[in-house]
């Protein structure tokens, strides 16, 4: 799965590589992303990509409660095409969620060691996702959204058996594509990424707890 993350890059990068023409909300590094927090993510409308803001935990029209979107923050690959809650925004509203990198926690003894994930090239990552603008009974619109889960891959599988979809540039046009529907194009995205191409290292327990905010995080622990 996918259940912490970071952004730290500036605007003007992110601008670059998602191809991005004007931004309409500030980018602040978050060194310790958690569910229910806002995310910044990728969409296009087929001429133009733009940036959302978008709270992390998919919320489905019908649902009467923000909160729902807590235990929604990851859609399976293998059944995203079919799913109810998923289905209609995997045709129509696709997405990339901007990250860093990702946390996993490795099982050693008794306690969990957090390790970080992110791509040697130093890029930031853009994570298979979909969005939704959910409106509350009262009316408000919010735009909630998930990150897509795959098999991991053989570097991250010791660590855990799932991993966020991360997709190469040049495959972020045919995922944000409006015009594309057919899972015959879509589905073949949604693979493990290269091993080759991550870097992974312990990093500090403090990021344990979610209000722990800061570039320590993303630092290689040093072992005695």
């Amino acid at each position: 799965m996918c259940g912490r993350f970071e952004i730290h890059s500036t605007i003007e990068i992110i601008a670059k590589l998602f191809a991005i023409d004007s931004i309409t909300f500030d980018i602040r590094p978050n060194y310790n992303i958690a569910p229910s927090q806002n995310v910044v993510a990728v969409a296009s409308d087929g001429k133009k990509n733009r940036l959302l803001s978008c709270r992390w935990g998919f919320v489905p029209q019908w649902s009467t409660e923000l909160k729902s979107g807590f235990t929604m923050i990851n859609a399976r690959a293998e059944t995203v095409a079919d799913s109810k809650t998923y289905k209609s925004a995997f045709e129509n509203h696709r997405c990339l969620v901007v990250a860093d990198g990702f946390y996993e926690w490795k099982k050693q003894d008794r306690i969990k060691i957090p390790i970080y994930i992110h791509l040697r090239s130093g890029n930031p990552m853009g994570l298979a996702g979909l969005y939704n603008l959910w409106i509350s009974p009262e009316g408000e619109e919010v735009c909630t959204c998930t990150i897509i889960v795959t098999d991991a891959n053989e570097i991250i599988a010791p660590i855990h058996e799932r991993m966020p979809v991360i997709l190469d540039e040049e495959k972020f046009g045919r995922w944000l594509d409006p015009a594309v529907h057919d899972r015959e194009t879509l589905l073949p995205l949604l693979k493990p990424y290269d091993p080759e191409a991550l870097e992974i290292y312990p990093v500090t327990s403090k990021l344990n707890s979610y209000k722990y905010n800061d570039p320590e995080n993303i630092k290689p622990v040093v072992s005695s």
